[in-house]
């Protein structure tokens, strides 16, 4: 299972420098970076929901969820 974040194409679809957004939504651009390139654990629902104020949308267009490849093996074996 992986979870992608899509900050990228929000960032871009607003026009916002990833410093802009970092002091918008209130931490740092090292954990923007972070977000951005998948290495993050967790995201608290307050860093979350400053996110959707800022870009002014839903969880599910910054987060999405990629099935792992080999659950998918699995799948086409049980079939």
């Amino acid at each position: 299972m992986a979870i992608i974040v899509d900050l990228d194409v929000q960032l871009a679809r607003h026009s916002l420098s990833v410093g802009e957004f970092a002091a918008a939504v209130g931490i740092t651009p090292a954990n923007i970076a972070v977000l951005k390139n998948g290495r993050a654990k967790a995201v608290r629902f307050t860093t979350l929901d400053a996110i959707c104020r800022t870009l002014d949308c839903q969880p599910g267009d910054v987060l999405r969820w990629v099935p792992d490849s080999d659950e998918d093996d699995e799948d086409d074996d049980r079939a």
